[in-house]
């Protein structure tokens, strides 16, 4: 492993020094990510958020967009590629979506209902020429609700869903638009689309790509919203997943920003006059359990309430050295839809225990299972010594011997598009990948009975009536009273009936020198590299 971090320094410095003459004409802002490789450039980029994060929105966009705009709320959605949208008057389960006019793709052909229903082709019609395995794959785990689409005129795009959702919007904001010309120029192979490089409607277009190497962003200068014209020249994205990689790479001068700097070395880096930026934003760190395996521990309520009083989550916050916040639900008590559960975990191992015992399990019988494990990835904060924390923590807390099966990021989200007893999974009864926590669309493919896999992200087979039922009042709530209320219900059946063992809430930690200027910690997984730029 060493070996291998130390040929990736190597090469990192290389290709920073090779570009060094190009830089010095320009302002190019240099960002280590967490990712292993460089996420996919096609226009639907793999390695989960941090994907979308950095060669999605900067290049890519949708109907629908967040806005990043503020640092002291959760953001919010903003008009995007559609001007404006609304549920159609005689039918809730159908969007229109209003076009804007006048954008073009970074190719300069023009962006109108024919391009849309050609993405969503490639998205949801796996006869479509253009149909995109791996593209349609995270689409539709994001989208899970779509039913049907039509263009009403040259700009203007219905949108119909399975079930009323109130919340649609925040899973239009996950589909990604490319220009049809791209897939055209590659001679209609999405693997050459990927080298062009593609086209989007974006602030930044691509530039050159080297897998696992690297990726340039340019700023794009005719971007259809004038006011957000990027500040900087150029974005140059490098993968590093090793956190000390990453900080050697900061500290030698050899990238500006690094995502998730190894807490231990926050002090020091304050110390030497590198900004170190943290905020609260709506992302949960825990263990999925696997409700519906036939060897699981998990099909027993008692275990999974067990185990939530047996995590000493304000040690775990310490060895983050404060990056991070204790995790009691899905949502943090502050938030107002967190709701009156009848449980509030705290680090109680006598309560722990004596739930265990009541299922079956003691110090003769101790629990054991397997969690299967990234070594890093998107929005995974620092996995290994987190979950060597978890682990030894359980064990002396309430005697609970935990195993882990660690594999590539990836391949754990490879996985949890599985159903029960997958081989993928090689025996784990639980998983670890983060989630964002940012909205009810969110929830509903996480906790729904319907978007089990390989209709959604419900891995663990979650099926809770009472959950059901006021989610349902949520789909259909038609003014915030009622909205929230319906919320605050479905989220109190998380907490007292919990599908996962909740651990902590990430602040974000990101390091970065004193020349970067402009950043806006926005509360979410998602950040705005339109308004950065170099001193």
């Amino acid at each position: 492993m060493r070996v291998l971090q130390r040929a990736a320094g190597l090469a990192l410095a290389a290709l920073v020094a090779g570009a060094l003459p190009a830089m010095a004409q320009q302002k190019t802002l240099r960002i280590a990510m967490t990712a292993a490789d460089v996420p996919t450039t096609t226009g639907m980029p793999n390695n989960g958020f941090e994907g979308m994060r950095f060669l999605g929105y900067p290049i890519f966009e949708g109907l629908v967009l967040w806005d990043l705009s503020r640092a002291d709320r959760p953001a919010t959605l903003r008009p995007g590629l559609a001007e404006r949208w609304e549920q159609a008057p005689d039918d809730p389960r159908t969007w229109i979506f209003h076009l804007r006019r006048g954008v073009q793709f970074h190719d300069g052909t023009p962006f109108t209902a024919d391009s849309v229903i050609w993405n969503l082709d490639r998205y949801f019609k796996p006869d479509s020429p253009q149909f995109e395995p791996a593209g349609s794959g995270i689409t539709r785990a994001r989208t899970p609700i779509m039913a049907s689409y039509r263009k009403l005129d040259d700009f203007t795009v219905a949108m119909t869903t399975t079930r009323v959702a109130s919340y649609f919007p925040y899973m239009a904001v996950y589909i990604l638009f490319t220009s049809p010309q791209s897939f055209e120029r590659a001679g209609r192979d999405w693997a050459k689309v990927a080298e062009l490089p593609a086209a989007g409607t974006g602030p930044f277009r691509l530039g050159r790509f080297t897998p696992r190497v690297s990726a340039e962003l340019l700023k794009h200068a005719g971007y259809w919203d004038q006011a957000r014209v990027p500040k900087l020249d150029r974005v140059l994205l490098l993968p590093i997943p090793e956190a000390n990689s990453r900080l050697a790479a900061l500290r030698s001068g050899q990238v500006d920003w690094i995502e998730v700097p190894p807490p231990d070395a926050i002090p020091s880096l304050r110390q030497a006059n590198f900004n170190v930026v943290t905020n609260s934003y709506p992302h949960v760190w825990p263990w999925l359990y696997q409700m519906g395996g036939t060897t699981s521990p998990f099909r027993d309520v008692r275990v999974r309430q067990a185990l939530n009083y047996c995590v000493d989550r304000a040690g775990l916050v310490q060895l983050l050295n404060d990056t991070a916040e204790p995790s009691v639900g899905w949502l943090k008590p502050s938030d107002p839809h967190f709701g009156a559960p009848q449980h509030r975990y705290g680090f109680d191992p006598a309560r722990g225990k004596a739930l265990l015992a009541e299922a079956g399990y003691t110090a003769q019988r101790p629990l054991s299972f397997k969690v299967m494990i990234s070594a890093s990835g998107s929005g995974q904060m620092l996995p290994l010594p987190m979950n060597e924390y978890m682990q030894q923590n359980l064990k002396e807390a309430c005697g609970v011997n935990v195993a882990f099966e660690v594999t590539e990021w990836n391949t754990l989200l490879t996985a949890i598009r599985q159903g029960p007893d997958a081989p993928i999974l090689n025996g784990s009864t639980a998983t670890n990948p983060s989630s964002p926590s940012s909205d009810p669309a969110v929830a509903a493919r996480y906790f729904l009975q319907a978007f089990v896999p390989p209709n959604g992200f419900n891995w663990g087979q979650y099926n809770d009536p009472e959950f059901e039922e006021a989610f349902a009042a949520l789909e259909n709530a038609r003014d915030e009273a009622a909205y929230d209320a319906a919320y605050a219900r479905a989220h109190a059946r998380l907490v007292d009936n919990p599908p996962w063992l909740y651990i902590v809430h990430d602040l974000n930690p990101r390091a970065m020198s004193r020349r970067v200027r402009g950043f806006v910690s926005a509360q979410s997984w998602f950040q705005d590299l339109v308004t950065v730029d170099l001193q």
